[in-house]
């Protein structure tokens, strides 16, 4: 009954004694009584960092006054559960500022109050929650709080939040912390919906959603070491002084990583389960969000962790969280208050409202070869069945505020690479040109490096190139080291740079849990972090979801394929995979297959090829065009499609055609949608991210369609379409536009010219409002009369979904009001098919 009390007085005693100061201790008031509660507490988590970084926080506070109590939670029976936990339990290690004695003492209290507890029903939870309160009534201690750490799969947070919140809530004016582990959420749908469930039985301050990533030293000295250089960083921490950030974290375990078992108590989604009514003795595969998971016992056999990882990939596991953390806080404006958690968090949220929309384009994904084989075995799968999980990723991230304005930020992550190894850098512009000295300290990158650990350096610092500056040192908890190990660091030795370490290294858990126990939640994601942070990653996740990963083969073998190059705002490897092509795969005899084919289709050229092959043809041609143009009447007027099937030739134009006379060229839109031109669904955005960005051309050559007038949207009675209609009788040349692009639907519709929408109404206007069956329905258009007034008319037809419709196409007659690609036919202009051999072939 006794035994939390006589422990703590027998700890207090002695350790006031070996400091010397027993009489001003002596009546302290005490702060008050910390029940700590890890459910999954014989877990693999909580044997390798929980229980250690609980130990010191006891080792740290119980001086303080503070009495203890702690419990490791599990689904197991107490009889068989206990003898793992005391194994966990005996193996913490002292904080190093412990003498030998004080550690051995400290320890053995430790031990004292430490117990087991079946947390596995409801009246287990019950019963945790009386217990608690009968042992504050009976030793006549004040409550100071109750801390549960939740060590458990996150399908099981809202039931254990919710036993917490009906059973085992603290008396009043004691404070009640759950923190829960990541995964918070697979998207941002099932995120925000595992928020509201946890807020339905606890409130957004008692909840510590935890990364460890903010616990390292390194990465929690970002905000401070960027506050006490800001007379240095200030005036290059911005676009115009910063080459790339680079934010990093290699490792060499493979998906599997550590083997769990029912003995560790730590489960995921792949178990033998018996269900309430049914028993289900095989593995299965449970979604988290399934009523199903609240009714499992545990599992009977050893599972690894690919099962979560299949689910999750790279980008969710470390991506998403920890590295997008990190870029966060290297990017947000500064607080006037780094400890003020709401302006922190305002100025986080400010990033995540400019980051620019991330598509498939903007990453590449890998897969190291054995993992298929390894999610086959332990999921029970065919040998036919592919996992398309990247193992992983290099993703370009840009943020859209003048002070980062096309600067990019690389995140990249992966299991089976080279080394183990953490880190940020600066990468800054160096514009000093060396003649001859190039070894000089000058001539060498300028860089800043958060360094998390690992790597040859093998200890957190933070690292200045001696080209940049001095950084200052403004408390004691940091120190400069200068006697180095011969050792590089991102290819450039020790010894060129400043370099910060913490005084003393602290394990990452066990700051997080100091600061969970001190209430200070700067280090933790809150609600609308989470959120922000899935709705930026979610649409990016669900691009990749059905695209093949590069294989690699792990470790040194990977070589350079996985290295990646960034081309404008996309991402691609920089070398080609090896692949080996037969004749019998290539179906034809070699070089011949792969050569650009002329040929005739509904009675009107047509050019095919491969796919890269047939853009670089449409790009050729389309720059002749306009050189024609523009020698014969000095300007070349050019009317583009909205539609995925032009984004490969918007960026072969913005790439490679560097004479194209853009000076002398006017863009003009063939259809748009209407909504407003600054939002994704906007063809004219389209354009302007994937090439009007990326060349020169006057601002006034740009003609986007105006869908929005007096602040609304599409309105015949605004005139927009009129408008337009002047502007192209004014600016083109009897009104012929030199080229006309186009795409076509699968409905057989061209620009915003649906089946059924009765084109012979446009009469002769040029430009029409129109109805698509699809969202958003209002569209703005050219007609018939204006794209048939071209003097070249090009339709694109991509990919292997179209060969239906190009099938279909070439028997039908014409048939405008059906079809309405039929009715393209140009008065006295020249109109050519583009179709791959995808879409031709099939």
């Amino acid at each position: 009954m006794w035994k939390v009390v006589w422990a703590t007085l027998l700890l207090l005693a002695t350790v006031c004694a070996q400091r010397g100061y027993a009489k001003e201790t002596k009546g302290a008031p005490k702060v008050g009584h910390v029940s700590v509660v890890i459910v999954g507490g014989t877990g693999d988590l909580a044997k390798k960092y929980l229980w250690q970084g609980f130990f010191h926080l006891y080792a740290s506070q119980v001086s303080s006054g503070y009495s203890f109590s702690f419990y490791g939670g599990g689904l197991l029976p107490k009889d068989k559960a206990t003898p793992f936990l005391f194994e966990a339990l005996k193996a913490v290690v002292c904080p190093r500022e412990l003498s030998v004695e004080r550690c051995a003492l400290v320890k053995e209290q430790f031990l004292k109050l430490a117990e087991y507890r079946q947390l596995k029903t409801s009246e287990d939870y019950q019963a945790l929650g009386k217990h608690l309160t009968e042992q504050l009534r009976q030793e006549g201690i004040v409550e100071a709080g109750r801390l549960f750490y939740l060590s458990v799969p996150a399908f099981a947070y809202a039931d254990i939040a919710e036993r917490i919140n009906n059973s085992c809530r603290p008396t009043d004016g004691a404070w009640l912390r759950v923190v829960l582990e990541k995964p918070f959420g697979h998207d941002f749908s099932s995120a925000q919906l595992l928020s509201t469930q946890l807020g339905t039985s606890l409130k957004d301050e008692e909840m510590y959603r935890i990364d460890h990533y903010l616990g390292k030293q390194v990465v929690s000295k970002i905000l401070p070491f960027r506050r006490e250089n800001s007379k240095h960083l200030d005036p290059i921490w911005n676009k115009h002084h910063i080459e790339r950030v680079e934010i990093v974290l290699k490792e060499t375990l493979d998906a599997r990583g550590t083997v769990w078992s029912q003995k560790t108590d730590h489960f995921i989604f792949y178990v033998l389960l018996s269900m309430c009514s049914n028993p289900i003795y095989k593995t299965v595969m449970v979604p988290v969000t399934s009523p199903v998971m609240r009714c499992f016992i545990y599992p009977t056999f050893v599972t690894g962790r690919i099962p979560f990882y299949d689910q999750y990939g790279v980008i969710r596991d470390v991506i998403q969280n920890h590295l997008t953390e990190v870029m966060t806080l290297l990017t947000m404006g500064l607080p006037a208050n780094l400890s003020d958690v709401k302006e922190v968090l305002r100025n986080k949220l400010k990033i995540f409202s400019a980051l620019q929309h991330l598509d498939r384009n903007c990453a590449t994904i890998g897969q190291y070869q054995n993992y298929n084989l390894e999610v086959q075995e332990e999921l029970n799968k065919t040998k036919e069945y592919y996992s398309l999980t990247p193992t992983f990723a290099g993703i370009m991230v840009h943020i859209d505020i003048a002070q980062y304005e096309k600067m990019p930020i690389i995140l990249t992550s992966g299991k089976m690479l080279d080394e183990r190894l953490g880190y940020a850098r600066i990468l800054f512009k160096n514009d000093i040109f060396c003649v001859q000295s190039h070894k000089s300290v000058h001539c060498k990158p300028k860089q800043i490096v958060f360094y998390f650990g690992h790597g040859t350096l093998q200890y957190p610092a933070i690292l200045v190139s001696k080209n940049l500056f001095k950084p200052d040192l403004m408390d004691t908890e940091w120190k400069e080291v200068t006697e180095h190990k011969d050792v590089s660091v991102l290819g450039m030795p020790i010894s060129d740079y400043y370099v910060l370490t913490p005084t003393v290294q602290r394990e990452a858990y066990a700051e997080l849990i100091l600061h969970i126990f001190q209430g200070r939640k700067d280090s933790f994601i809150s609600t609308e972090n989470l959120l922000a942070s899935w709705g930026f990653w979610t649409p990016l996740l669900h691009g990749l979801a059905k695209t093949s990963p590069r294989l690699y083969p792990g470790g040194a073998d990977n070589g350079n394929m996985l290295d990646f190059k960034l081309l404008g705002r996309e991402v691609t490897f920089a070398n080609e995979a090896v692949v080996m092509i037969t004749q019998d795969h290539m179906g034809g005899s070699g070089a011949e297959s792969f050569q650009v084919m002329q040929g005739k289709y509904r009675s009107a050229e047509m050019v095919s090829a491969w796919p890269e092959e047939l853009i670089v043809r449409l790009a050729t041609d389309l720059q002749a065009a306009a050189e024609k143009a523009v020698r014969e009447g000095g300007r070349f007027h050019l009317a583009l499609s909205g539609g995925s099937s032009p984004l490969a030739l918007f960026q072969r134009l913005a790439r490679h055609h560097y004479s194209f006379p853009w000076r002398d060229t006017h863009v003009w839109m063939v259809d748009e949608r209407c909504v407003p031109l600054t939002e994704l669904d906007s063809n004219f955005r389209t354009l302007h991210d994937h090439l009007l960005q990326h060349v020169k051309m006057p601002y006034f050559n740009i003609h986007p369609m105006p869908v929005q007038m007096n602040q609304r949207l599409c309105v015949e009675e605004d005139s927009g379409a009129l408008l337009y209609e002047r502007d192209i009788n004014q600016l083109v040349n009897a009104s012929s536009f030199h080229f006309v692009l186009l795409g076509v639907g699968y409905d057989g519709h061209t620009a915003s010219l649906f089946p059924g929408s009765k084109l012979d109404a446009h009469g002769d206007s040029l430009v029409a409002l129109t109805e698509s069956p699809a969202k958003p329905h209002q569209r703005m258009s050219l007609t018939v009369r204006a794209i048939n007034q071209a003097q070249k008319v090009g339709v694109l037809v991509m990919g292997k979904s179209k060969h239906e419709l190009v099938t279909q196409l070439s028997r039908v007659k014409d048939n405008p009001n059906k079809w309405p690609i039929t009715g393209i036919r140009p008065t006295s202009g020249r109109l050519v098919w583009y179709i791959d051999y995808d879409a031709l072939l099939g």
